[in-house]
């Protein structure tokens, strides 16, 4: 029998912060976290490339549920 692959802990996201007047990289971060208006949330995969787009922009997203 195969093993069922463990579920994998997800982490959510919300933006609070405007990318108006931000650099271009900061605001493709937003994108790549399926992010792109105020106080929307996104649920993703806790994985360390995630952690770190979230580090880069973290004057503008808050954690909201780390499982």
């Amino acid at each position: 029998m195969a093993k069922k692959p463990a579920a994998a802990a997800t982490i959510t996201v919300e933006q609070v912060g405007s990318p108006i007047r931000r650099e271009a990289k900061q605001r493709q971060t937003l994108i790549g976290l399926k992010l792109n208006k105020l106080h929307r949330t996104s649920t993703l995969e806790d994985t360390p490339a995630v952690r770190g787009m979230i580090e880069k922009v973290k004057h503008l997203v808050r954690v909201v549920d780390g499982q």
